[in-house]
């Protein structure tokens, strides 16, 4: 689910390759420093790790520690070729669409038992979200945290809206707050808002909000505030109900029928179309995650602050999704790889991941100074871990492959070329003969 944004030093290598990297490109040295391999996809988290691992190194100068990169783009299209071929890095970031077929298969040591005592200083939520069948198959790196909304203060002040009190709520026009603020946010090239006379939606300069087949920032949680799920207890798809056509439903008229949302031919095929049109400030609203914190700290030319989530008929329900590192259960290296998880899985090892700003550690100790850097920055990130109900990622051995599978289907119902109903019902045929 995560998408995430290379020197080398002395004592940790980056190697950015375009898609595979086995291990057996990294030998032992003669000197008896044995080398272990850690793949991942995020570049300033892999910064991070640089210091982390020079750290790590002095304190165990018989383990060398290389970093191998590989685009998230490419990252799950070679990760299973290589674990299938025995050429997997020893440790590897993996999410929660693609561990269950690994866990499942034998190929991740049992890191609930390996490291049994530094359980409690993982965040639960991260810890249970990669525990299945009674087993915790990785050590919890970095954690989203929950779904907020970003906000172009300039943008919103203009238009009279507060982007700490959206509700969308089709069941009752009254409570919903979203849809006009949307309206009023949304202007076309003569700078009429959507919804009053002569607006032309074929020009519009600025959106009002990132409405899309985004599956963490957005159909997951308007599918959890109307108060329904991804997936039955069995992992199989249960979206084509009431909840799910009603969700589904909202962002499907935001987007077709207002035109206060992107175009499904943008947004579909370029997962970072609204992101982009926030930094240019062209949009008003963004609801993403801490994933894109730094992006927008970093392209915003403009004063910007981030509200609550949007709240929906059951509340402000979000998806809480995070990473672990898992080690290679074929690999030779075990009690070097259990080491090295250690170190990750302490306040010491995790640390420069929070102090940089780079991600939200799930070792609780080290978040503090994720915390301190943002507020540094002027940016108050207590919305991204404030309380309150929260509905599973996407979960299952073949449940990354069975998402995929179901785009094509979900890319129709955005574009509003089929109605809501059967086109969640064939997303959802699509993605449980998949799982099959």
């Amino acid at each position: 689910m995560r998408r995430r944004l290379g020197a080398a030093l002395a004592l940790v290598g980056v190697l950015l390759l375009a898609a595979c990297s086995p291990a057996s490109r990294f030998d032992d040295d003669a000197d008896g420093v044995t080398t272990v391999t850690l793949r991942l996809w995020d570049t300033q988290v892999a910064a991070a790790y640089e210091r982390s691992f020079a750290a790590f190194s002095q304190a165990n100068p018989d383990i060398r520690v290389e970093l191998v990169q590989v685009p998230f783009k490419d990252y799950f299209t070679s990760l299973p070729l290589d674990v299938a071929s025995g050429t997997a890095t020893d440790i590897y970031w993996v999410n929660s669409s693609n561990f269950g077929a690994f866990a499942d298969a034998g190929k991740l040591i049992d890191v609930g038992a390996a490291l049994a005592d530094q359980r409690a200083g993982w965040v639960d939520a991260a810890a249970a979200q990669y525990t299945r069948g009674g087993t915790l198959w990785g050590v919890p790196v970095v954690t989203d945290g929950r779904i907020a909304v970003f906000y172009n203060k300039d943008l919103v002040r203009a238009a009279g809206v507060d982007p700490a009190a959206l509700r969308w709520d089709p069941t009752d026009p009254a409570r919903d707050t979203l849809l006009p603020a949307a309206r009023k946010l949304t202007r076309d090239a003569a700078g009429r808002s959507a919804g009053t006379p002569g607006f032309d939606p074929g020009t519009v300069r600025q959106y009002g909000f990132n409405a899309a087949r985004d599956l963490q920032a957005i159909y997951l949680d308007f599918l959890g505030s109307a108060g329904g799920r991804l997936q039955a207890p069995d992992e199989t798809f249960d979206v084509a109900t009431p909840a799910g056509e009603q969700a589904f439903g909202y962002l499907v008229n935001m987007i077709n029928t207002e035109r206060v949302a992107p175009s499904a031919a943008d947004t579909n095929q370029n997962p970072d179309f609204s992101r982009d049109q926030f930094l240019q400030g062209r949009m008003a609203l963004f609801q993403s995650g801490t994933y894109n914190l730094a992006n927008i700290a970093e392209g915003a030319t403009f004063d910007w602050g981030v509200a609550p989530m949007v709240e929906g008929p059951r509340g402000r329900v979000s998806v809480v999704s995070s990473i672990v590192a898992a080690g290679n259960a074929d690999s030779p290296k075990r009690p070097e790889i259990l080491r090295v998880l250690r170190w990750l899985g302490s306040s010491e090892g995790a640390a420069p991941v929070g102090d940089s700003g780079a991600g939200l550690p799930a070792v609780t100790a080290a978040q503090r100074g994720w915390f301190d850097y943002w507020a540094r920055r002027g940016v108050d990130t207590r919305e991204f871990v404030a309380d309150g109900p929260t509905t599973p990622a996407p979960a299952g051995p073949k449940v990354g492959a069975a998402t995929t599978a179901m785009e094509p289907a979900l890319d129709e119902l955005f574009a509003g070329r089929v109605p809501v109903g059967p086109g969640l019902r064939a997303a959802q045929d699509i993605g449980n003969a998949a799982l099959r």
